[in-house]
């Protein structure tokens, strides 16, 4: 019993090491997730008018969906990072911007937009492909702001 007293209190020794690391490490991470939130948390909370100068909305588009068998009438709002970066895309959004939607629109099944989930993710693509045509990609967000999709 004696020969193994030594093992026995190194074993714990590694033990006690290693849990304790584990909770350094978990304690580390769990901080940066809170300064992530706390800053994420401070970015969203703008006035109705820093909102509004930031923010530009294309009226009704009407363009068939894919498979030809439904139409689809929508309007979309843009959310730009700052005053300068909506100026710039005022002036390009009916020749570059409209055309990606389109054609965005007419790969997009009838049944890809009938859930939230899936409007979200259309908005997500459309943010991506948007943002690729910009000058410089400052677009922070896109959403519907009114659709309606029939059959034909």
């Amino acid at each position: 019993m004696k020969k193994m007293m030594p093992w026995i209190a190194t074993a714990l020794l590694a033990i006690t090491l290693i849990v304790v690391v584990v909770f350094v490490f978990m304690q580390g991470q769990n901080k940066s997730d809170n300064t992530h939130t706390a800053a994420a948390a401070e970015v969203k909370k703008m006035t109705a008018d820093e909102i509004v100068e930031v923010s530009s909305e294309l009226g009704e588009i009407k363009t068939n969906l894919a498979g030809a068998d439904h139409i689809i009438m929508v309007s979309f709002s843009f959310k730009l990072s700052d005053k300068k970066a909506k100026e710039d895309f005022e002036k390009i959004k009916s020749i570059t911007v409209k055309p990606i939607i389109i054609q965005a629109l007419t790969d997009t099944k009838a049944e890809e937009l009938r859930t939230a989930r899936g409007m979200q993710q259309f908005n997500e693509k459309l943010t991506s492909l948007i943002n690729e045509a910009l000058p410089e990609p400052k677009l922070k967000s896109t959403s519907f702001s009114d659709i309606v999709i029939a059959p034909m």
